[in-house]
């Protein structure tokens, strides 16, 4: 594989197939097929003692028909299911004839009990792996970014899109919306994370004046988090190996939910019988103790992999190639200036500079001022001489800010001087607003 400036290689489909060589994910066992299919018997079953509603009929489409792709997609639908299959457990939402159960009956309220708790348990349990995920590929990330107001820029972007992110979820709950509104909000907000992490990749939306002066980011960085959930992507190695299995576990909580849903419609006139709860424990139990396997397995995967390369590995050298950069000549006894424009109080002024040396070892004189509308000049960087410098400043007044590079001392020297300065907006509330979040397939 063809490799970039000191060894960065672009990470491909084929690189991940090589890593995922060392991780094989162990089938699932047999019984997890034979529940699935005893539990699509019982559900047909119930289904001749009335017919299905809107709901049930929707559902066992779902539970019948092929799972969706994606590997993250599959496990924000078993999120739900669990969701959905803890809230029929609820002992106010089980059938009467459950609740008023008597002693010869506790055994079923016993098992129901438990199933109830295991579930709560996975639920949080994969919360936190998602969580936990989207924070490392987002750390990951960031740690290619200078650690500066770029960096910090997309932070506080990050941190109030999720605020505002919860606080959509919080409002729609609050308003009544049911569990699978609420997921399908979940799953937007999923998309458009996605959607805001290739805008980095391809520096557009917000993006676009920061990713200017993100010096230090390999370009092979950008093409890779551009391109990561292209259907065709590093990812698909990913689905093709590990996706049957989740698919198969993804199929086998819609058959326990759907049991569980014409169970307690049903229950008034046909009487959930020992060898049912039998099964839907077995069901149950299989089925969370195969979805953490996975979920474990699958961590370790994706703590190990090798999305993004070192970002000690990318060095800072890379960013000084880019087009744009302006180049000038200074004479001896001149200067060179550049006059931006911010239109609102805490815009930052950036610059990144550096002489073209010959064979002396040169250096230039270097300010910032600001300027009224008066013409009244206020001095923001003192002089100062420097061969190179990047730096920036948050502003607190909108209007002129002007940057000079002094060689009004030399007496016979020019300078040869590289470029680039920007005046970058504030961060603002809006639809721009980024949530940096790899997809990965979690």
């Amino acid at each position: 594989m063809a490799s970039t400036r000191n060894g960065l290689v672009p990470i491909t489909r084929a690189y991940l197939a090589k890593y995922y060589d060392k991780y094989p994910l162990s089938p699932l066992p047999d019984e997890v097929l034979q529940l699935i299919e005893e539990l699509k018997s019982l559900s047909e079953d119930l289904a001749k003692v009335s017919p299905l509603s809107p709901e049930e009929q929707e559902l066992s489409s779902d539970a019948n028909g092929d799972p969706v792709y994606k590997i993250d997609e599959n496990l924000w639908k078993n999120r739900e299911q669990m969701e959905e299959i803890i809230f029929l457990l609820d002992k106010s939402r089980r059938p009467k004839s459950i609740q008023k159960a008597t002693e010869e009956d506790s055994d079923l309220t016993s098992v129901l009990d438990e199933i109830e708790i295991q579930f709560k348990d996975m639920l949080n349990k994969l919360k936190q792996f998602q969580i936990k995920n989207a924070d490392n590929v987002f750390n990951i990330v960031m740690t290619y970014l200078p650690q500066d107001f770029r960096g910090s820029l997309i932070r506080q972007q990050r941190e109030r899109s999720e605020r505002n992110k919860q606080a959509q979820v919080e409002a729609l709950i609050n308003s009544g919306g049911s569990i699978r509104d609420k997921y399908a909000l979940l799953w937007n907000q999923q998309m458009e994370r996605r959607r805001q992490l290739a805008q980095l990749g391809s520096a557009t939306g917000v993006y676009k004046t920061l990713v200017k002066y993100l010096v230090g980011v390999p370009q092979v960085l950008l093409d890779f988090i551009k391109q990561i959930n292209d259907d065709h992507g590093p990812m698909e190695e990913q689905r093709l190996r590990y996706g049957p299995s989740l698919y198969t576990l993804t199929r086998m909580v819609l058959m326990i939910r759907l049991f569980i849903l014409l169970s307690w419609a049903r229950s008034e006139g046909q009487k959930i019988e020992k060898e049912q709860v039998a099964i839907l424990q077995r069901a149950a139990n299989t089925y969370l103790c195969e979805f953490e396997k996975f979920l474990l397995f699958i961590r370790e995967v994706f703590i190990n992999s090798p999305f993004f390369i070192s970002a000690e590995d990318a060095g800072a050298a890379e960013g000084r190639k880019s087009d744009e950069f302006k180049e000038t000549t200074i004479p001896a006894g001149k200067t060179h200036e550049v006059v931006l424009s911010v239109e609102a109080v805490n815009s930052y002024i950036a610059w990144d500079f550096s002489l073209i040396q010959s064979t002396l070892s040169l250096d230039i004189g270097f300010h910032v001022e600001y300027v009224s509308p008066s013409g009244e000049k206020t001095l923001i960087l003192p002089y100062r001489r420097y061969d190179s410098d990047q730096g920036n400043f948050c502003t607190v007044l909108a209007g002129s800010y002007r940057l000079v590079w002094d060689n009004s001392y030399s007496s016979f020297f020019k300078k040869n001087l590289k470029y680039k300065v920007d005046a970058i907006p504030p961060v603002v509330e809006g639809s721009q607003q980024t949530g940096i979040e790899a997809e990965a397939e979690a």
